[in-house]
């Protein structure tokens, strides 16, 4: 699923226009976003959490190449899933 399916399935389920539902799916990404910029963490039950990881520098290697290079340090985010997805995802096969 991406995001305009996700937006579509809001609107019929909800009965919204198109516009509003995209709105709402615009609104939640961004609080999301907004909040791992500032480090936060974000936990949605059932769902799983999303954190960022703080990663150091080091030297690593160009595949093309081999040539080693210096790789700044930088942060990701990180989702863990939650322990309810996963059974309900699991049971499905």
């Amino acid at each position: 699923m991406n995001k305009s399916e996700l937006v579509e399935k809001l609107a019929s389920k909800k009965n919204l226009t198109y516009k509003k539902s995209e709105e709402i799916v615009n609104l939640i990404f961004n609080s999301m976003t907004d909040a791992l910029i500032k480090s936060d963490r974000i936990e949605i039950r059932g769902f799983g959490s999303f954190v960022v990881k703080d990663y150091k520098d080091y030297m690593g290697r160009n595949p093309k190449t081999g040539e080693v290079i210096h790789v700044k340090p930088k942060k990701l985010p990180f989702f863990k899933v939650g322990k309810e997805l996963r059974e309900r995802v699991n049971k499905s096969h």
